[in-house]
């Protein structure tokens, strides 16, 4: 039996244990990136969020441990945030990314927004 399409199937010894809750999460997100022919700006979907990294939705193809900037805002605040990130895994059009520049107060504002989330459950 193959998995549904969209899922990945692992050994019983196979699944790595994540470091940190992921919680859902719904908002949009500018990514920047160098190419050959400067630089260029896509529109990512943010899908799930934790303290070191986002999972997000994005209609190109990027390569593993390139790194990008993210600009979004928090659902409920204003400020803008900007922060470098590289790209750690992608599965189809969902990429995860690990946070590479969050300064103390967005880390402390991020888990205090996170604390607030619903978890992702996975199965």
């Amino acid at each position: 039996m193959s998995a549904p399409p969209g899922k990945t199937t692992h050994g019983a010894g196979d699944r790595r244990q994540r470091r940190h809750v992921r919680y859902c999460a719904d908002f949009p997100i500018a990514v920047t990136l160098l190419g050959g022919d400067g630089y260029k700006r896509l529109d990512a979907h943010c899908k799930d969020l934790s303290v070191a990294g986002t999972g997000m939705l994005i209609a190109e193809e990027l390569s593993v441990g390139e790194v990008v900037s993210l600009n979004f805002s928090l659902p409920g605040t204003s400020e803008p945030w900007e922060v470098r990130a590289v790209l750690r895994h992608r599965r189809g059009y969902h990429y995860g990314f690990e946070f590479l520049s969050l300064t103390r107060p967005q880390s402390e504002t991020l888990s205090a927004f996170l604390q607030k989330q619903v978890p992702v459950h996975t199965e």
